[in-house]
């Protein structure tokens, strides 16, 4: 086995210089370095399930799939190789401006599936299109109203603290206040910036989970973690199918919400 001490660990500017980057077909930049196991065919199926629409808000970053992004350092070094050691000192991606490219290096070696991977990669776009582009209006209207009629969970630890503090922050001033009877008989106040913030998770959230679900067959329990109650499932696919009018999918790739029956 190949010890640490052995592989160089590779500054991100040199990475980007050693890396031949191509654009697919939808208009992303992106390029694979070292050894990630990963086969150029399946590579390029996974990049070009973003939606060709969203490209013009990502036409400044380049995706840089590695083997490991190391965390533990004030710089960003990539890994060209993968050991345990430097696997406990890696993290999931790392972001990098190099002029006037935003690079985002994805480890490759730290998730086992194909499902871990594209997860990472699309939440990654996800964030990035949202701070380029912000959140379209329609779908901030949407899930604002599934939060104020008390739609069961969220899609993430974020959207449901954004989403508590955005319902909740009025009413909790008034108790403060010791205006008791007011809190009551009113509907809380709305916190503003948490309603801002719980649009962009919620939208990042979805949006992610769209084109993850253009790329890998999955089960929606599989998103579930413990620090929240997943969203309802209808809630989500009317979320969905939203986006997906929103940015539809390009030729080669289908979007289907499947439900399972009972029994």
């Amino acid at each position: 086995m190949t010890s640490s001490a052995q592989i160089e660990l590779w500054q991100a500017e040199k990475v980007a210089l050693q890396a031949n980057v191509s654009t697919a077909a939808n208009g992303i930049r992106y390029t694979s370095w070292g050894e990630t196991r990963l086969p150029e065919s399946d590579l390029e199926r996974l990049v070009s399930a973003v939606p060709a629409s969203m490209s013009d808000a990502l036409a400044r970053r380049t995706y840089y799939f590695v083997p490991l992004a190391i965390a533990d350092t004030g710089e960003t070094l990539i890994a060209p190789g993968y050991t345990v050691d430097l696997g406990d000192r890696a993290v999931c991606h790392r972001n990098a401006s190099l002029g006037t490219t935003d690079a985002v290096f994805l480890s490759t070696r730290l998730v086992e599936d194909r499902f871990g991977l594209a997860f990472e990669f699309f939440i990654n776009v996800a964030h990035n299109f949202v701070d380029a582009a912000g959140v379209p209006a329609s779908f901030g209207d949407l899930v604002w109203s599934q939060a104020e009629a008390q739609v069961r969970g969220e899609t993430s630890v974020d959207a449901w603290e954004s989403r508590r503090r955005a319902l909740n922050s009025g009413l909790a001033s008034r108790l403060a206040d010791g205006d008791h009877q007011r809190a009551h008989d009113s509907k809380p106040m709305t916190d503003e910036q948490a309603r801002i913030q719980y649009a962009e998770a919620t939208f990042s959230d979805a949006l992610a989970i769209y084109m993850l679900a253009l790329t890998v067959d999955f089960d929606y329990h599989d998103l579930r973690e413990r620090e929240y109650p997943l969203l309802a499932a209808p809630a989500l696919a009317e979320r969905l199918r939203h986006i997906a009018n929103l940015f539809p999918a390009n030729p080669g790739y289908e979007f289907q919400i499947l439900y399972r029956r009972k029994g």
